[in-house]
This record gives C-alpha cells, structure tokens and sequence, in this order.
C-alpha cells in the first residue's frame, strides 16, 4: 500500500463550517472522501491478511474515529487492545514520549495490525514497534490515516497509508491541538495564528 497509489487529498473546495472559520483555514480531506479511504485500506487489509486472526493495536487518544470506521469495515476475526502515548503538549513540537497506558493482550505469534493516526517525525512509531517486537508478534503491520514523509526523521514507513500530506498542521477526525478539534467530521489545516501565540 505504500506506494505512488497512496492519494495526496485534491484541493478541498468544501467550505469550512461556520462555527470553525476563526480557528480552522480550510477542510483538507473531506468526510467523503475519509470514508471512502478507509473502505479502501480495509479491503487491502482483508486480503493481506487472508482471514487470519488479527490484534489490532491502536495508540490512544488520536486514532478513535479512524480505528472505529477501520474496524467497522474489517471482517477478519480480531481482538483490540491499546497503547497510551503522549508526545505532544500544548504545542506542535513532539517531546518526550511517554507510555500511559499498556497493552492487555498477549501478541506472541500473532498478527498485529498497528493503527496511528499520523505519522509525522517517525518518533513515535520508532519506539511503540520495537516495544512491540519484543513480545514476539508473528507479523506487524502498521497503518496510518495519514502520511507527512516531509518531516520525517525516523526511518519509519506504514504498510497502508490513507492520505499523503504536505506539511501543514492538520486537526480533526481524532486529530487536536491542545486537545481541542477532535470531533471535527474531516481533517482540516488549522490557522497558525492558533498554535504561535
């Protein structure tokens, strides 16, 4: 899946809702065109896998909406557990990463399918994988709703990708700032006057 097949969102001619003008620039990938996505990376996933069993992983607290949808699309026999990581404060920069929560179920020898929402510097998936591949998982896969390979930093790739973005600062469908924006139906660039005060 990561691949030239990986889309780059058109420019979005869908207005930004009234409520969010003042903060939200514009809608860079519309509910549409998220749900039709994630249908997409679903099928891919399906047959990657072949019907066997899966334990999907997610990092909290970003990836809700898109797990909830990815999962909804998946008839794979699964199991779900998460992993608590914070790496971002008040700002945009990422910080020290910390674990806050730790995954319940045993992963030796089998398949994992892990789910982000973005990947951005590559700092986050460069320490939750190892962790992972130190309780002996069959396989792991890792799937992002969104790619910004233009910060990378860590020699990090997702097996499926739902967008590739360019590096603009992105809120939305689970994504926040300050833990703000979450509920947002599609992913929109945030106003920088927002995050530089």
């Amino acid at each position: 899946m990561r691949s030239s097949a990986t889309p780059k969102p058109p420019r979005s001619h869908t207005p930004v809702p009234s409520d969010w003008r003042p903060e939200v620039e514009r809608v860079l990938i519309t509910d549409a065109q998220i749900a039709r996505r994630v249908r997409t990376l679903a099928r891919v996933i399906e047959r990657d896998f072949r019907g066997r069993e899966v334990v999907v992983i997610s990092l909290l607290n970003g990836t809700v909406l898109f797990l909830a949808d990815l999962i909804r699309h998946l008839s794979l026999p699964l199991r779900l557990d998460f992993i608590g990581v914070s790496s971002y404060g008040a700002g945009t920069e990422s910080g020290e990463l910390v674990f806050t929560k730790e995954l319940r179920l045993d992963v030796r020898g089998r398949d994992v399918l892990l789910v982000d929402d973005i990947l951005d510097t590559g700092k986050t998936l460069s320490r939750v994988i190892p962790k992972l591949r130190a309780l002996n998982p069959r396989r792991i896969k890792v799937c992002v709703l969104l790619d910004k390979p233009s910060r990378r930093v860590e020699k990090v790739a997702a097996d499926y990708v739902g967008f590739e973005i360019p590096d603009v600062f992105v809120v939305g469908y689970g994504l926040d700032y300050a833990e703000k924006y979450r509920n947002l139906p599609f992913v929109g660039v945030l106003k920088p006057a927002m995050y530089q005060t």
